[in-house]
């Protein structure tokens, strides 16, 4: 009993008796209304039958003639008689002007008056329900027409209401009939819609959906990663609106095609399937985005897929600080071992004695100490000098060398030092991996692989700065691709592919968010400085306006 009454308050439960109950009330209603309308249409039919007996019996001219003569051989009760059975009508009393009945069922009452007057009489045919002799029937009263066409009687002609009910009977036996299989289809279709609605909800009852569009309302607008739902047929089917902000689609809503919510570009793709991966990494103007794309499967079926969009922007921007904190802490220690090897030399050369070969390596350290020094006064901010030392440091390591060209200056303050070392970070890093180079082949050894060559210039309104280096350089048909998010040429298969095409692509949207633009150059493009064993190779150069307090001076 129990559980009965649970299964009665499920959904399938309700939609069952719901429909079941339509169904009902509509066939009883259906039926009622039927059977009113046949069994009126049972009594017009009787009526009608009775009008036309009693009109055709009154035309017969022998009936007439009889009529007149007062019926002297008493043959009208024999034709009413066979008249009656004929045509299975209840009664046939044929009756003259004066309301004498000359036929009838009942031999007893004929030659005997009618009580109701002859109504006839006046040439029409009168329909009516009539409470006779015989019981309650459909009757006609019909004129008996003489040979000039006067009414010199009447017939009555009844259908007795058994006969009636007997044919309504057969019709109401229909009508329930035919109620039963409306029933019986009515039920087996509402059972059929209440599974199919159980198997699309995939069991859950009203309560529980109510509460699970809540739960995903609340969830949606409440967590800080951009959710887009598309459903088989690549429509956007769910977006809350982290994922409108960090899209920059605010239009973005349900029901719309991907290709019209989002536009071209790798953002779009990766959501619509045609780049996979995990974590892939998407820049767009704003906001450094990963994006993580997956299949959802409910019951068996997938339905759609999911995309989550997280913001690493600022993430990112700790990450690239920390990677050039340990890039100088890497030069610094490794200046500290230099310096540590140099002190070694010295102080062995002395205690053997080799004064002249201690101060001709004396001599040639303080150079390098001048080189530094150089670098310092040729460039202001201390966040750039350090910079280029870590990396002239790392270049040296891979037998790379790194140089500033004599000419190149950058005053303190007219430009970020942050976005200035972001983006020269990365084109150093770019032009090191560019050129490949071997590590050191013995101690206080470098096979010099290739160069780079830095140029940095405080112009009248901006600051260019051009890094060159004597790698491969860059496919003329890969120049237009170079700084697209996603693109890259390295083949590097420990990296994921969603880390790929980030730098260059990084450095664009840094130098344009400033105002300033970004190239790849030929090698022998005039007035660009490169290296003077350069072969090859590539140039990029980077032109930043100053900050506006700097322009307003």
């Amino acid at each position: 009993m129990r559980r009965l009454h649970a299964w009665s308050r499920t959904l399938a439960a309700r939609i069952l008796w719901a429909a079941l109950a339509i169904v009902t009330i509509s066939v009883t209603i259906g039926s009622v209304l039927f059977a009113t309308v046949a069994s009126r249409a049972n009594d017009n039919l009787a009526t009608s039958q009775a009008a036309a007996i009693a009109v055709s019996t009154g035309s017969i001219p022998e009936v007439a003639d009889l009529v007149a003569e007062r019926d002297p051989g008493h043959a009208l009760a024999r034709i009413g008689e066979t008249i009656r059975r004929r045509s299975g009508a209840a009664y046939v009393v044929i009756i003259g002007a004066d309301g004498t009945r000359y036929s009838h069922p009942s031999p007893a009452l004929i030659g005997q008056r009618i009580e109701e007057p002859v109504v006839a009489l006046d040439g029409t045919v009168h329909l009516g329900i009539d409470s006779g002799s015989l019981g309650r029937s459909a009757n006609a009263r019909a004129p008996v027409l003489d040979a000039a066409g006067h009414p010199i009687g009447e017939v009555s002609v009844g259908i007795l209401e058994t006969e009636v009910a007997s044919r309504f009977r057969q019709t109401v036996l229909t009508i329930v009939a035919y109620a039963a299989l409306a029933l019986g289809l009515g039920f087996a279709g509402s059972l059929l819609l209440a599974r199919t609605i159980k198997r699309i909800t995939f069991g859950l009852e009203p309560a529980e959906i109510v509460g699970l569009v809540q739960e995903r309302e609340a969830t949606l607008h409440g967590i800080r990663e951009g959710v887009v739902a598309l459903d088989r047929q690549g429509r956007v089917s769910l977006v809350n609106d982290e994922a409108r902000r960090l899209t920059g689609a605010l239009g973005l809503t349900t029901g719309q095609p991907l290709e019209r919510a989002l536009p071209p570009g790798r953002l779009r793709d990766v959501i619509s399937g045609r780049i996979s991966g995990l974590d892939v990494s998407v820049l767009n103007d704003d906001h450094l985005l990963v994006v993580n794309r997956m299949p959802v499967t409910v019951a068996g079926r997938e339905i759609g897929t999911v995309s989550t969009i997280r913001d690493r922007t600022e993430l990112e921007a700790l990450i690239g600080q920390l990677r050039e904190m340990e890039s100088l802490t890497g030069a610094l220690r490794a200046q500290q071992h230099e310096f540590s090897n140099r002190m070694h030399v010295i102080t062995v050369l002395l205690e053997l004695g080799e004064v002249e070969e201690a101060r001709s390596y004396v001599e040639e350290v303080r150079a390098t100490g001048a080189m530094t020094h150089d670098v310092r006064a040729q460039i202001a901010s201390p966040a750039v000098t350090a910079l280029l030392l870590a990396k002239r440091t790392l270049a040296v390591e891979r037998g790379i060398g790194l140089d500033l060209t004599p000419a190149s200056r950058l005053p303190r303050g007219l430009v970020d030092d942050t976005s200035m070392v972001t983006v020269l970070g990365n084109l150093l890093d770019n032009a090191i991996e560019a050129i490949g180079g071997r590590p050191r082949a013995a101690a206080g050894e470098v096979r010099q692989t290739g160069r780079i060559l830095v140029d940095i210039q405080a112009e009248e309104t901006a600051v260019r700065v051009e890094v060159s280096d004597s790698g491969p350089g860059v496919d003329p048909l890969a120049r237009g691709l170079i700084f697209t998010d996603g693109y890259s040429t390295k083949m590097d298969a420990a990296a994921p592919a969603g880390r790929r095409g980030i730098g260059l692509a990084l450095v664009r949207r840094i130098v344009t968010r400033l105002g300033g633009t970004i190239v790849v150059l030929e090698n022998d493009t005039d007035g660009a400085a490169v290296p003077h064993d350069a072969v090859g190779g590539a140039v990029f150069r980077v032109v930043i306006p100053y900050r506006r307090e700097e322009l307003s001076r």
